[in-house]
């Protein structure tokens, strides 16, 4: 095996979140008013953290609020009461992502979840998912001062598992982890089922397309050979 770390992406990546995450959206748009928004447009909201999903439900044409940051934070306050009752409720681990990190462990690779989502709703859902013992070390969205796109949180995350960045395998669903990986120097892989931001995943610049997390410990281990 190539990589001594693998850094992995939570929602989209590990586990199908956007149920949970577009139940308390819509929650936090009823209470302010507003209508609710159907969930694929939602889905397309994800990835650079609930901030900024709250920011985009705000400002989409047929909600029309300001989004000022006093706005913008009011609203994520309501959108957080509501994402602790609905955070796990739902989510699925999709398909692969046992036996990929079996699999990687196997190895002697240590592993590390990279997420956009603060450390408030990420702890409980790794618990409540099954997946907490499998991870070595966890970065949230409020680990580091920037979150990816920035390569700081991957960065941070090799440091916590003392490997040198070159050593290192990310795997993710979108644009944020493309553009934070290639910064950080990282390898990157994606997989074709998360949330792009509505974007074709062929269009990121990355090292390869994998269909889950089984798939990437395959094609990291072919890389070897």
């Amino acid at each position: 095996m190539p990589y001594h770390a693998i850094l992995i992406d939570l929602d989209g990546t590990l586990l199908d979140t956007i149920p949970d995450l577009s139940a308390a959206a819509n929650a936090m748009l009823a209470e302010i008013g507003k209508p609710q928004l159907p969930i694929d447009d939602i889905c397309t909201f994800v990835g650079k953290g609930t901030a900024h999903l709250v920011w985009r439900c705000l400002t989409d044409s047929r909600v029309n609020l300001p989004a000022d940051d006093a706005s913008v934070a009011s609203a994520l306050n309501i959108f957080n009461r509501h994402y602790h009752l609905t955070n796990g409720r739902e989510a699925r681990l999709y398909p692969g992502v046992q036996e990929g990190l079996n699999a990687f462990r196997s190895q002697g690779v240590k592993l590390a979840v990279v997420t956009n989502k603060p450390t408030e709703f990420t702890m409980p859902l790794l618990k409540h998912s099954g997946l907490e013992p499998w991870f070595d070390a966890v970065v949230c969205g409020d680990t580091c001062s920037r979150k990816k796109p920035d390569p700081m949180p991957l960065l941070h995350a090799c440091e916590l598992l003392g490997c040198a960045p070159a050593e290192a395998l990310a795997i993710g669903d979108s644009i944020n982890d493309a553009l934070a990986a290639r910064a950080a120097g990282i390898t990157v892989l994606a997989v074709p089922y998360g949330y792009n931001e509505g974007r074709d995943i062929h269009t990121l610049d990355i090292d390869g397309i994998v269909f889950g997390i089984e798939d990437a410990y395959k094609w990291a281990f072919k890389s070897a050979h």
